[in-house]
């Protein structure tokens, strides 16, 4: 019920969509009788602790803000939800994408506009859904997390590859890894790999 108080978690300088960005996921030592507010106030307080000096210089430097790092970095996590050594390669495509104000394009927020977790693969038909977690149709970041992103994932959107990718997509021999490309003809390529072994796989 708090998560879903505008009115309260406004004093922790978050709203609705945000809110997930204040809970970073760790091992916490809590006595069970805590209530929701004292809950609140220890994540409030982990979450000022995590964003050290530090942190908040590379947001900076890659012209994020704490929240939008959150954001991002949930992205990444659900696009490297097998292979984590990837996280920074994506982190630095996505950001690429949004220096030169390139859609993000990223299947994951699709799937999360749909509200269709089950989801297994994303068809032309989804890019169409009116929703600004769309990141086929809304430019830039959509409005927070779509996902609780971990502490591997918030550090790889932090320190990213330093890479000239602009698109990806599964490999065709589904070993969880990702193609990369830097231009739109080697994507394509990929891509049609991948979709002939979808079909030939029967994955719909």
């Amino acid at each position: 019920a708090l998560v879903q108080d505008s009115v309260y978690i406004r004093k922790f300088d978050f709203d609705e969509e945000t809110i997930m960005s204040m809970f970073v996921p760790n091992t916490y030592e809590l006595w069970w009788d805590s209530s929701a507010e004292a809950l609140f106030d220890r994540m409030y307080r982990e979450y000022t602790s995590f964003w050290t000096d530090e942190r908040k210089q590379k947001a900076s430097a890659i012209g994020l803000n704490q929240k939008e790092v959150s954001t991002l970095a949930s992205i990444v996590q659900a696009e490297s939800q097998q292979k984590a050594d990837e996280r920074p390669i994506i982190a630095g495509l996505y950001l690429n994408r949004l220096r030169i104000g390139m859609p993000l394009q990223a299947d994951p927020t699709l799937v999360f506009a749909s509200g269709d977790f089950e989801l297994k693969r994303v068809l032309n038909v989804h890019k169409e859904i009116d929703s600004p977690y769309n990141t086929y149709k809304n430019i830039g970041l959509p409005p927070g997390p779509i996902n609780l992103p971990d502490i591997k994932s918030l550090d790889a959107v932090l320190n990213p590859d330093n890479n000239d990718y602009l698109y990806m997509c599964a490999k065709a021999d589904f070993s969880g890894y990702h193609a990369f490309a830097s231009s739109l003809s080697e994507h394509n390529a990929n891509a049609r790999r991948l979709h002939a072994a979808l079909n030939k796989a029967k994955i719909f």
